[in-house]
């Protein structure tokens, strides 16, 4: 009457490998949710909305950050997120290039020669392929020179 009956065994064997899946999918999510893609993008979509020429910095947490003309990516311990940027197009900036030196204060018209100059320079860096740089700080700069109105990001 107290036996175990014929069957028991199977019923082991099903919970055992249920527990080791569940054990198995529990170890594969996440640790932290992906980096604070849409507070960066508000930073940008804040000083490029504005009618007067700005400026702004926000702090990074992630290891790696991708700006694209539209879109920005932050990548931290293999976790990506990433936010659109509503008033684009925006324009990525590279070091050591003329629009890191417009971008880090300088007036444009000391940095490039004339507007369409200016405009060559933006339209490149518009059209290049986003790459993964690592930073801690964004910085947000619109300017407008002479009817160009451009927003730097880097």
């Amino acid at each position: 009457m107290f036996d175990a009956p014929v069957d028991a065994w199977y019923l082991w064997v099903g919970v055992a490998v249920a527990s080791t899946v569940a054990f198995g999918v529990a170890t594969t999510l996440p640790r932290a949710p992906p980096p604070d893609a849409a507070s960066v993008a508000d930073t940008v979509d804040s000083v490029a909305a504005s009618d007067r020429p700005a400026t702004a910095v926000h702090p990074l947490s992630a290891d790696a950050i991708r700006v694209g003309s539209y879109r920005i990516w932050l990548r931290d311990d293999g976790e990506t997120g990433h936010a659109t940027v509503t008033y684009g197009p925006v324009t990525p900036v590279r070091r050591g290039t003329a629009l890191w030196d417009v971008l880090r204060g300088a007036p444009p018209e000391t940095a490039f020669g004339d507007t369409a100059a200016l405009r060559r320079a933006a339209a490149n860096a518009e059209n290049r392929t986003p790459e993964w740089r690592t930073t801690d700080e964004l910085t947000v700069r619109t300017i407008s020179w002479e009817g160009v109105d451009v927003t730097l990001v880097g």
